[in-house]
């Protein structure tokens, strides 16, 4: 079955860069984001990487932990890691998940079931899909996903957006409406009154019946 929004996430022990990770003891009470390549020392993932390497305070402040995926070693990974670490200017201080045997491209359905990577001559294209990025909230539950395919290199600003979005509406009767940074007004769900939302979130600003905006509750 394909994993969805709210679907939990699937579990796994895995070697990395880190050392052995048990998935969900990893995360603990944190959001976490887990950045799946297709292979290691390619081009738009190198530059990916460097962007998570470079913006690793903003996650820090958020509460989320940042995992890597790739299909190759976790020896290759810490070679790789040093070409990150001169394009980014940073130390690329996060784990890099080893799935040479697709453990975790399966359980995350970015792969067929019955896929195989050819032991010679393999390139990326092998392992094109595995080019997901997951939100992962602290009960384990998959709050947002995004696909992109290798020609794309993935837009980190909306990625820190949408992880703020989902912080700011997770568990309250809130969601942010097209385009929203922290700091901008939010949608107050159908689920309040009119009276109750404005006891819980102040005036309203009432474009439609169904259209409420209150001030974002800092």
């Amino acid at each position: 079955m394909s994993l969805r929004i709210n679907s939990t996430a699937p579990d796994f022990t895995a070697n990395s860069t880190e050392g052995q990770i048990s998935f969900h003891d990893w995360i603990g009470d944190s959001y976490a984001i887990l950045f799946s390549h297709p292979r290691d020392f390619t081009p738009v993932c190198t530059t990916e990487f460097s962007a998570v390497a470079q913006l690793a305070p903003e996650f820090e402040k958020r509460n989320t932990k940042v995992l890597g995926v790739s299909v190759d070693s976790a020896d290759d990974h810490g070679k790789w890691k040093a070409d990150i670490e001169k394009v980014a200017g940073v130390p690329a201080n996060f784990a890099i998940i080893d799935d040479t045997g697709l453990t975790v491209a399966k359980a995350f359905d970015m792969l067929p079931e019955e896929f195989y990577l050819p032991t010679e001559g393999r390139t990326p294209a092998h392992s094109a899909t595995v080019r997901t990025v997951f939100i992962i909230g602290p009960d384990k539950k998959i709050r947002l996903t995004m696909t992109y395919p290798m020609s794309v290199g993935r837009n980190f600003a909306e990625i820190l957006r949408a992880l703020d979005a989902v912080r700011k509406t997770d568990g309250v009767p809130l969601a942010t409406p097209a385009n929203w940074v922290p700091g901008q007004d939010v949608i107050v769900a159908l689920a309040l009154d009119d009276a109750a939302a404005e006891a819980k979130y102040g005036a309203l600003d009432k474009k439609l019946p169904y259209l409420r905006f209150a001030k974002d509750p800092a």
